[in-house]
């Protein structure tokens, strides 16, 4: 199932991490920050939802769904006590859990809707698109999960590993240089420039970029 799960939101451009038991998944969550942890509270080694406490110690800011057979009233009750942001019981379609992560994405970051003014360009997050006077301008995938990512988390400024750490995942094994962000910021600038401002692309001397809306 974890590989099934794996595939399908990487195919929705997730990059993602599996873990097969807690000590694992600790570790893990100990080397990198996440924007979800799909946790199952079935593991071999520690009861999950020990682990979700763990978790939300070492990566506060994520969002948490837990994913398990027990389909119980007080074992959902004590996950969503503990800080889980929804429960999905066995078996689920995958379908169901992409809709349900990104309702989360959305309702943290106050995003009510899928079209999102930026400026005087409109993105849809759900299409993948960003437009200018109903104009489609192209953008690269990585350019598109860069921007998209800026916006759910609007008016806070977000470091460079943060974003690497968003776009590619855990990139010690890949051919990654840690100026691939700038050069993203470059081309999405250079890209809607013709069309409009994009002043509200902002620049975090020190620390990154943030997009102001």
């Amino acid at each position: 199932m974890a590989q099934e799960i794996r595939s399908f939101l990487e195919k929705a451009n997730y990059a993602c991490e599996f873990a097969f038991n807690a000590r694992h998944a600790k570790q893990n969550m100990e080397d990198n920050h996440y924007d979800f942890i799909l946790l199952d509270l079935g593991l071999p080694d520690i009861d999950g939802l020990e682990v979700l406490k763990e978790a939300k110690k070492l990566n506060p800011e994520a969002s948490f769904i837990i994913l398990t057979a027990r389909g119980n009233l007080d074992d959902r009750i004590k996950g969503l006590d503990l800080g889980a942001d929804d429960y999905l019981p066995k078996p689920f379609s995958l379908l169901e859990l992409q809709s349900r992560m990104t309702a989360i994405s959305r309702r943290k970051s106050g995003l009510k809707e899928s079209l999102i003014p930026v400026g005087e360009f409109e993105v849809d997050i759900h299409k993948r698109v960003i437009t200018f006077e109903n104009q489609e301008i192209p953008l690269s995938r990585k350019e598109f999960d860069l921007l998209n990512y800026l916006i759910l988390h609007k008016n806070r400024p977000l470091t460079r590993n943060q974003l690497s750490d968003h776009i590619w995942g855990n990139f010690a094994d890949d051919d990654y240089d840690s100026n691939f962000i700038d050069v993203h910021i470059k081309n999405i600038r250079k890209k809607l420039q013709p069309f409009s401002s994009v002043d509200w692309l902002q620049t975090i001397r020190g620390i990154g970029y943030k997009i102001k809306i």
